[in-house]
């Protein structure tokens, strides 16, 4: 039997997060500092002669209908670019909420290249990949190769890897979906000044960067909070932790997140809100590094 691989599919979060206009084709350009956590989905690939996927794991349920997964997505779209590109089984442990801000199916279709580009002996840094991920999704590519970036455009354009400190975190979700198109729908631009922060320095020092980030934003906080208010008392509630530094929303939401000064007291915060919050999705993570 062919050997069975298996690749983590961390989840992506955003530290900063501007949006800078309406583009003509009705995106937004957007420019946002991305760093992976160590946890996520994980997806196994078996090959063999036909593509399939299986979902399992605590969040499958709310992941929709298999054939609409992008993994599947991102299997078809390479093999649009590599003739008689190998295929196989696809099985994935799916742990993170759904439209959370998290980048989870994104991160399940980098993790699916990854693996393909394993077995079928392709580079890493095969422009095929690239091309693949952003037929597939705009957050595809910088799960690619997970490591922090600021990402512009509408993600598809990635600066170098970025050499962060690692932050102490608790990642929560409050439990509602949030879709990506709907806060987009939602945002006002007339109230969110289109500057740009690429000339920011980010600090070597895990305070000094909390410091620089606090001074930042995300543009989409206020749109999703005015889909979903719940988002509003669950940073309440983060800021409200002992030794929070700096709350903040994810992506397009809901899942925001608490940095802390050590993982200690990223755990001790974490055990608190699962006992005030029993319905919440909340994890202590490590961010980028």
């Amino acid at each position: 039997m062919p050997a069975a691989r298996t690749e983590k599919a961390p989840a992506k979060v955003n530290l900063t997060l501007r949006v800078l206009g309406r583009r003509a084709d009705r995106y937004h350009d957007i420019e946002s500092l991305v760093v992976f956590a160590d946890i996520g989905d994980a997806l196994t690939f078996t090959p063999g002669a036909a593509l399939a996927l299986a979902v399992s794991g605590p969040t499958a349920a709310a992941a929709g209908e298999t054939g609409d997964n992008l993994v599947l997505k991102a299997a078809h779209a390479l093999g649009q670019q590599v003739a008689g590109l190998q295929l196989g089984a696809f099985a994935l442990s799916k742990r993170l909420p759904v439209a959370a801000g998290l980048g989870g199916g994104s991160s399940d279709a980098a993790a699916a290249l990854r693996l393909l580009a394993h077995a079928n002996a392709i580079a890493l840094d095969d422009p095929r990949l690239m091309q693949a991920a952003r037929a597939t999704g705009a957050d595809v590519p910088v799960c690619l190769d997970p490591r922090p970036r600021v990402m512009r455009g509408i993600g598809d354009i990635l600066s170098a890897p970025l050499d962060l400190p690692k932050l102490h975190a608790v990642l929560v979700n409050p439990g509602v979906a949030v879709p990506t198109k709907m806060v987009f729908a939602a945002l006002n631009l007339d109230a969110t000044p289109p500057t740009s922060n690429a000339s920011a320095q980010w600090p070597s020092n895990p305070a000094d960067l909390v410091a620089v980030l606090a001074k930042d934003r995300n543009d989409l906080e206020a749109p999703a909070i005015e889909l979903q208010p719940v988002i509003a008392a669950l940073l309440a509630v983060l800021r409200n932790l002992p030794g929070c530094r700096l709350a903040r929303m994810s992506g397009s939401g809901a899942t925001c997140f608490g940095l802390f000064d050590t993982s200690v007291a990223a755990a001790a915060a974490a055990r608190t809100l699962r006992v005030g919050y029993p319905d919440w999705w909340v994890e202590p993570t490590t961010l980028g590094g």
